[in-house]
């Protein structure tokens, strides 16, 4: 018989699961997980800051649907990823988090590193565990791996000690871990499904709301599919754009704060109804609300429920939509009702005063020219990654998604820096298609050095810099501390680094740009110097407008 040591059967295990690329930053005690997965075949990419990795690893996962894995030494290195755990977490993506650690037998002796990482991520992972002896890490990373993706998904840590890492022992003495072959998908009620059908044709201005329980659960085709046999107007969480394309007869994306304000019925689809949506006052008071979420506890969270179904968001919408074909007369002629037509044309309003910002010739640019050049140059399938405060909101105005999963952004959690590095994990997840980073230049700031990691693994992700000089607007009339940074020359630390680098002032340059960026096939950096005052709209906090 073989001997083994612990780090290899972690790394045997994430291969059975079928993991094919890991996260890392190099450093002990780790180092023979890294080496195990390299030699079983599984490709690992190594950061220049572990937050990265992290934030990497949770791109992975929202593109491609399946787990992110991500390891890091023990001490700070793991205390690092701590930022990316938490993006994770609030966005309920899955995650495997494999935590260097001191030797578990000295626990308590203020060994070097020491510090209790169980404890720290223990509030933001699904599940955890301490291996202490090795024998029992082929159980423990499958079940992790389970943990991750069964249910509402999110992040899993195995705190993998020193001494358990380098144990030997005979591999046929390592507990086998189980899994299931297949796995039947919560479903609702008859009567409930019967319900939300009735509700939904009853409703003279009903809304759909969806978000990643609807992409992780894989529902976008069933969603879509609902859309178009009720010609229900729908919008989704930052994250999850792209679940129904947005160039669909009835995406009004100009008329959301219409649309949440005036609808009677809301449709409620694998999202949470947090802070970006006040916590569901964003609704009128007497509308009524159907609910779909796998995890009981969000049912009624925040806002009353009229109808609240808990199951896996494709399985109920596929039931709802044979309900709904078997009762087709009750949604005909929606795609002209009053409501829709009120929504078109509050879109259309809100796009008439947009043109002339996204057509000006104003120099330094305007952010809404900016964006415009991308849209009209990025493929339909592109994934757009966007990252900062003025830019985030000017992207979501006017830059459209079409796929599924191809849409990230700072998300509920508002964190800065996770541009680049959530380009990089989604150019990894799908190597093929076009990878554009929208980064105001703060947040680039942040993270910068991953151009380095494109650079090494020769990923031809493009980042663009919407550089207003500094963090948010600059409001002459308003103290600001800390706001001016000048116009820092990423594109010079671009060329430096190995990449593709260029300085746009003229608006009419930034086509020619992209063109010259995606067509060298290197990571790429496109400095644009944009308007300093140029400020977006978001929401405070509370709920309340604010400028």
């Amino acid at each position: 018989m073989a001997k083994v040591i612990g780090s290899y059967l972690i790394a045997r295990t994430l291969k059975e699961e079928g993991v094919e690329k890991l996260f890392y930053l190099m450093g002990g005690p780790n180092f023979d997980i890294v080496m195990a997965c390299q030699d079983l075949g599984i490709e690992a990419i190594d950061f220049r800051h572990e937050q990265a990795a992290a934030f990497a690893a949770h791109a992975y996962a929202r593109v491609s649907g399946k787990p992110g894995v991500v390891t890091a030494a023990s001490g700070p290195g793991t205390l690092n990823l701590l930022t990316g755990v938490y993006t994770a977490a609030v966005d309920c993506a899955p995650m495997v988090i494999l935590g260097g650690a001191g030797p578990v037998h000295e626990i308590g002796r203020d060994a070097f590193q020491e510090i209790d990482q169980v404890g720290v991520m223990q509030p933001i992972v699904k599940y955890w565990h301490r291996p202490t002896m090795a024998a029992r890490y082929p159980e423990i990373v499958s079940t992790a791996y389970r943990q991750a993706m069964s249910g509402r998904p999110g992040p899993v840590y195995i705190d993998c000690g020193a001494d358990v890492l380098y144990e030997e022992i005979e591999e046929d003495d390592a507990i086998r871990p189980t899994r299931f072959t297949k796995r039947s998908r919560p479903a609702a009620e008859s009567y409930a499904v019967k319900e939300a059908v009735e509700m939904l044709a009853a409703a003279e201005r009903p809304v759909i709301i969806a978000g990643g329980g609807a992409f992780f659960s894989g529902a976008a085709s069933e969603l879509e599919r609902l859309v178009d046999l009720t010609s229900t107007p729908f919008y989704t969480a930052p994250m999850s754009r792209g679940l129904v394309p947005e160039d669909h007869p009835v995406s009004f994306q100009g008329a959301r704060s219409t649309a949440m304000r005036e609808a009677d019925l809301i449709f409620v689809v694998g999202t949470r109804l947090n802070w970006m949506l006040q916590y569901g006052r964003r609704f009128a008071a007497d509308a009524k609300v159907i609910q779909i979420d796998i995890e009981a506890s969000e049912i009624g969270h925040n806002r009353n429920i009229d109808l609240g179904i808990v199951g896996d968001a494709r399985t109920v919408l596929a039931q709802i939509n044979t309900e709904v074909e078997a009762n087709g007369s009750s949604f005909a002629g929606r795609l002209e009702s009053p409501w829709v037509s009120h929504l078109r044309e509050d879109n259309d309003r809100c796009a008439k005063q947009s043109a002339p910002l996204l057509n000006s010739d104003q120099t330094p640019i305007h952010p809404l020219r900016l964006c415009k050049e991308i849209r009209d140059f990025l493929d339909r399938d592109a994934i757009l990654s966007v990252d900062g405060n003025e830019i985030l909101h000017f992207g979501r105005q006017s830059l459209p998604t079409y796929v599924p999963g191809h849409r990230l952004n700072s998300g509920v959690t508002g964190t800065m820096g996770v541009g680049l590095p959530y380009g990089i994990g989604a150019q990894i997840a799908k190597p093929d298609k076009q990878v554009l980073v929208l980064h105001g230049d703060g947040s680039m700031g942040l993270n910068a050095m991953e151009i380095d990691t494109c650079v090494r693994f020769n990923l031809p992700v493009v980042t663009v810099i919407s550089n207003n000089a500094g963090w948010t607007a600059r409001t002459p009339d308003h103290r600001k501390p800390g706001r001016e940074l000048g116009f820092t020359n990423f594109d010079g630390m671009a060329r430096e680094l190995g990449a593709y680098g260029e300085r746009v002032e003229d608006p009419n340059e930034i086509r020619p740009a992209l063109e010259r960026a995606f067509g060298s096939g290197k990571p790429a950096v496109i400095n644009v110097i944009v308007e300093p005052t140029a400020a977006g709209v978001s929401r405070a906090w509370g709920g309340s407008r604010m400028e």
